[in-house]
């Protein structure tokens, strides 16, 4: 992988990976978990019977996978779950194939101009990673919200066990950070135009603001996180409800840790 484009081949993708694709060409990014076998689990919009059988788009019923003449099991999820098992072609849908990056150095995260491509944080084992996604798979991952919970944010739980706390905020999604990022580097670099004369000088600091507003809001560097196994979530019961008590008790326990060296 480059440092422009982390695509990759078929060949080239192992279980357990982080995998992506463009849709809508190339306005947003679909992102799943690999789990071997020609199959990916991953999160998307929840549609009732109803919606489905009379209502639902055509991208939101080959998203699915409903139309897969190949593998019988591709588009099986759970009732009123958005955790989807679909082939890695229905999962495509003719698009090219990209690999999401863990562990990178925080000078080639800034350099990846585009968020949700790589994380700084880095990921567990392969057989921890699949457990997590099929776990998720036959239990929910609670409700899909574009900026709190999209498939990105699965995709990035699934890799680590992180989820943040601040459920007002941004989740752990780069693609979700970057369209926040984007506006809000435009909105405070406006009044540097009265300092600045140049127009490369303000777009200078506008993309410099924007690059590090992603930054700050990745994982791997967030402070409001904690991590979280699949077993505990219970995202049927609400789980969101117990992660500030998780948050922190992780709190405590490193600064008891602190005091005591």
């Amino acid at each position: 992988m480059g440092l422009l484009s982390n695509r990759v081949e078929k060949s080239e993708i192992k279980a357990g990976d982080h995998i992506y694709t463009y849709r809508a060409v190339f306005a947003y990014s679909h992102h799943g978990i690999f789990v071997g076998g020609n199959k990916v689990v991953h999160f998307t919009h929840f549609s009732t019977p109803e919606r489905e059988s009379s209502s639902s788009t055509s991208d939101e019923m080959s998203e699915i996978g409903f139309s897969c003449e190949t593998y019988p099991d591709c588009g099986f999820r759970q009732p009123k779950s958005g955790v989807v098992l679909s082939c890695l072609d229905c999962f495509l849908r003719n698009g090219a194939l990209y690999s999401f990056e863990y562990g990178v150095t925080p000078s080639m995260f800034l350099a990846k101009v585009r968020g949700g491509t790589c994380t700084t944080a880095t990921s567990d084992g392969p057989e921890t990673v699949i457990h997590r996604a099929m776990y998720l798979l036959q239990n929910g991952f609670g409700n899909y919200d574009v900026f709190q919970n999209n498939c990105e944010d699965f995709a990035l739980y699934c890799k680590t066990g992180i989820l943040t706390v601040d459920k007002l905020g941004i989740g752990r999604s780069g693609q979700a950070s970057s369209l926040v990022g984007a506006p809000l580097a435009a909105l405070l670099s406006t009044p540097l135009k009265l300092l600045i004369p140049s127009p490369v000088g303000v777009a200078t600091v506008t993309a410099g603001m924007y690059c590090m507003s992603r930054y700050a809001t990745d994982i791997g560097v967030r402070s409001d996180v904690v991590k979280v196994a699949v077993e505990d979530l219970a995202v049927n019961l609400g789980w969101m409800d117990g992660l500030q008590e998780a948050f922190q008790r992780n709190q405590d326990s490193t600064s008891s840790q602190a005091r005591s060296r």
